[in-house]
């Protein structure tokens, strides 16, 4: 069973999100334009589909067209919980509260866990943590 794979509609701000993210994950983007896929309900040069391959992290996206509404992250956050070495997990949260807002710094935590949340620039919160030292 495959798990499930966020797709995030933006407010126009599709090519620069999936970028970063793909910079913040080392992961490379595929991205296509609303005149790639034959499309006139938005401006050409807008994402039609674009995201993440060949990462750890999986993630799609597109700028709204229409009456669609652009994401709004309430009551849900995107967990990386141990899914790279702590030093890598650190990177990924300096990187993603850069214009954005440190909700709950990255921090041991009394269970012996290390955890933070941030909120990026684009709107999306994140849970990064790992088990144990750093040093594990």
């Amino acid at each position: 069973m495959a798990d499930p794979q966020p797709y995030v509609l933006f407010p126009g701000t599709a090519r620069e999100a999936l970028t970063f993210y793909g910079d913040v994950f080392s992961c490379a983007v595929e991205l296509y334009t609303f005149a790639e896929f034959n499309r006139a309900d938005g401006p050409a040069d807008a994402i039609a589909h674009g995201g993440l391959t060949g990462g750890v992290v999986a993630l799609s996206g597109a700028d709204v067209s229409g009456d669609e509404r652009p994401v709004r992250s309430e009551g849900l956050m995107l967990a990386l919980l141990g899914t790279a070495d702590p030093p890598t997990l650190r990177t990924w949260f300096s990187r993603l509260s850069e214009g954005g807002r440190v909700v709950d710094d990255l921090q041991k935590r009394p269970w012996g866990a290390s955890d933070g949340r941030v909120i990026d620039r684009y709107g999306l919160h994140w849970l990064i943590g790992f088990e144990g030292d750093e040093s594990d």
